[in-house]
This record gives C-alpha cells, sequence and structure tokens, in this order.
C-alpha cells in the first residue's frame, strides 16, 4: 500500500514543474548583464513553484469532484481519483498551499520590489494567480470548463512570468520583451492544448467544454501547429532586434525538437498517443529556457 508522504508527492505531480520554472528563468535573465539577483530568482522559482503545486492539487479536486477524473481518463491516474487521498485531505492542503503561496509571494514582492504602487500591483497579480490557479477547475463557474484555460495559460505563464519576473530583478519591463512572453506563453499553452487533445472524450463525455471540444481534434492540430510556430517566429524576432552577439541565438537549437515533435502529432489519430508530447513539449521548452539563460549570461 503506497504511504501518505507518496500520495501527496503523486499529487503535487513534480514532473510539471519544469514547464512553471521556464518563464521564470526567461524573465529573470532577460537582463541579466545589467540586473540580476540570485535570492530574488530563487523566491520567484520557489513561488512558482507553489503556484504549480497549488494549480495541480486544485485540478485533482475539482476534476474529482466534478467526475471528469474517471476510468475513462487517459492521463497518469489523480490521487483523489486512485483513492490515495481523500477530497477533505485535498481541500485542507490547497488551503495550506494558498497560505504558503501569499507568503513567498508577498516576502518576493517586498525583497525584490520593495514597497510602493507597483509592489501593490505585483502582489494583485500574485492573488490574482492564486485565483486562477484555484478556478480552473474548482466551482461552478471554473473556467476550464468553458474553453478559457488557454487564455489564462498565455496570460500567467507567458506574460506574467516573464514580465513579472524582468520587473523583479530590474524594476522595469521592456516592450520588446513581450516576444520572448509570447514565445514562452504559446509553448505553454501548446502543453494544455496536448493535454486537451488527449482527454477530448472524456472531457465532452464530462461536459468539460475545453477549446478542443469546442473546435475539434482536427481545428485543435492545426492551432497547435501555429502556437509553436507563433513562439518560435517571435524568438527569432526579437533575437534579431536585440542579439549583439552570435550567443544569442543559442535558443534557435531547441527549434528542430519543436518541428519534429509537429510532424509527429500531426499524424496521430487516437487521442491517447498525444500523452508523451505533454512531456517532450514541456522538457523542450525548460531547454530553451536554459539555452535562452546561457545566451544571456
Amino acid at each position: 500500500m503506497q504511504s501518505k508522504a507518496a500520495a501527496w508527492i503523486h499529487a503535487f505531480r513534480l514532473r510539471t514543474l519544469p514547464l512553471a520554472f521556464s518563464s521564470i528563468i526567461v524573465g529573470s535573465f532577460i537582463n541579466y548583464k545589467t540586473h540580476f539577483n540570485w535570492l530574488v530568482f530563487i523566491l520567484t522559482l520557489i513561488t512558482a513553484l507553489l503556484l504549480q503545486v497549488l494549480s495541480n492539487l486544485a485540478n485533482d479536486y475539482g476534476d474529482s469532484e466534478k467526475g471528469t477524473d474517471n476510468e475513462f481518463r487517459i492521463g497518469p491516474m489523480r490521487a483523489v481519483q486512485s483513492g490515495m487521498l481523500s477530497l477533505k485531505e485535498m481541500k485542507f492542503a490547497i488551503v495550506i498551499n494558498v497560505i504558503l503561496c501569499l507568503i513567498a509571494g508577498i516576502s518576493l514582492v517586498i525583497i525584490g520590489a520593495g514597497v510602493d504602487l507597483p509592489s501593490l500591483m505585483l502582489i494583485g497579480i500574485g492573488i490574482a494567480a492564486i485565483a486562477a490557479a484555484i478556478k480552473y477547475t474548482i466551482g461552478k463557474a471554473a473556467y476550464g470548463y468553458y474553453g478559457l484555460g488557454d487564455v489564462f495559460v498565455m496570460l500567467f505563464f507567458g506574460f506574467a512570468g516573464v514580465l513579472g519576473s524582468e520587473f523583479l530583478q530590474s524594476h522595469t519591463v521592456n516592450a520588446m520583451h513581450c516576444f520572448m512572453a509570447v514565445a514562452i506563453g504559446c509553448f505553454a499553452t501548446g502543453v494544455l492544448n496536448l493535454n486537451n487533445m488527449r482527454d477530448i472524450n472524456n472531457d465532452s463525455a464530462s461536459n468539460k467544454n475545453t477549446l478542443v471540444v469546442r473546435i475539434g481534434s482536427k481545428a485543435a492540430k492545426i492551432y497547435h501547429i501555429l502556437l509553436i510556430m507563433t513562439g518560435m517566429v517571435a524568438t527569432v524576432y526579437y533575437t534579431y532586434e536585440t542579439a549583439t552577439s552570435l550567443i544569442e541565438y543559442l535558443p534557435f537549437l531547441v527549434f528542430p525538437f519543436f518541428i519534429f515533435q509537429l510532424r509527429q502529432i500531426e499524424q496521430i489519430t487516437e487521442p491517447k498517443d498525444f500523452d508523451p508530447f505533454l512531456k517532450k513539449l514541456a522538457l523542450s521548452t525548460f531547454a530553451f529556457s536554459i539555452l535562452f539563460a546561457l545566451s544571456k549570461a
């Protein structure tokens, strides 16, 4: 029988963390030569970790409560669905995690940006991120059930993650860096799209009307291609406009992996076959962020 500790580690879904860290790495290193604080960077990663774990716990709770996590679900079995943890235990963990997110986030903002109006705005964004993590699947108005998950992933993994991390490091935001926010946001949204293409049949039967359920698998594949290509084009334009040396083209090394994955995804006919590509795209995005950081160091 699996221990409670192992059950909680399973519920945290640590394999999702590389994607959550990607926007933080890009935003933190984007002005590395002029502004970089290791303490702020580490605190930003910790806050991102707590927010991602909160999202994972909330998804486990919400989808289990609504019956979306059932025997027909293709992906890895969730903790509540499997019986390893109860809804009551999961709800308690969500409350504790919200408190930890608030402590980490407020501490980060005070240390990274001080106490002023922009700092209050950052705290507001952090509270919005907490609410978004919870409301994706929890409650009657869970936006993930209305096809709005993609919008929120773009906003929080892309713009809030990249530009927020930049502001915490340099106390300013360069409009040109929005292109890197778009790039990371598109890649992260691509991971969600793959998840939803994998789950299209069960989601449809459970009244979880994701964007994929609304537009169908064929259109979702085209949408996926557009997401990844947009991310790559945004990176090319940003690099062309800002690069001062060849090393800043280092992130381009990941592009062949993106393209190869697109070719394989285009040929998939069974929803279950999308599952391995979630990990591949998430790790490719993480590799992209690491190469970006190295190109700026």
